[in-house]
């Protein structure tokens, strides 16, 4: 299993008029924990497109509204891979507040397409051996 928390404060144009943030940027948010979990393994949806070819487009998502996010809170978005990617990957999410109290849960599902033929393909290697070493059995 692999987690990554990344903070992000709400600002004033993610916000409706109850001063809640807006529900349709929780996306953005997925986003933003993913692209940050895998940056802190060192790997880059950039490199991933340009260089080895392949882009990560979202299949399914299922979230779960518990409590409003706030105009200028400071929250924190876990990002938490309990599986190997195989087909899919699938990534866990979970926003919290400055009280570390649970807003908001989803689970995005995604599928590895290869760019040039448009077809499906399995998780790449160089991403596998990335995350292998913490799926790993660990006896203690």
């Amino acid at each position: 299993m692999y987690n990554f928390d990344h903070q992000y404060r709400v600002c004033y144009g993610d916000t409706d008029m109850m001063g809640y943030l807006y529900y349709g940027h929780y996306a953005r948010m997925y986003e933003i924990g993913r692209v940050e979990t895998m940056r802190s393994i060192g790997l880059n949806y950039r490199d991933m497109e340009n260089i080895h070819g392949i882009m990560m487009p979202v299949v399914h998502v299922d979230a779960r509204y518990l409590y409003p996010a706030k105009y200028d809170q400071l929250l924190t978005i876990r990002t938490i891979l309990s599986e190997l990617p195989g087909r899919l990957a699938v990534f866990g999410n979970e926003i919290y507040n400055e009280d570390h109290i649970l807003l908001h849960k989803a689970e995005v599902k995604l599928f590895f397409v290869e760019m040039a033929s448009g077809k499906k393909v399995s998780c790449p290697n160089y991403m596998l051996e990335r995350l292998k070493p913490y799926f790993e059995n660990k006896e203690v």
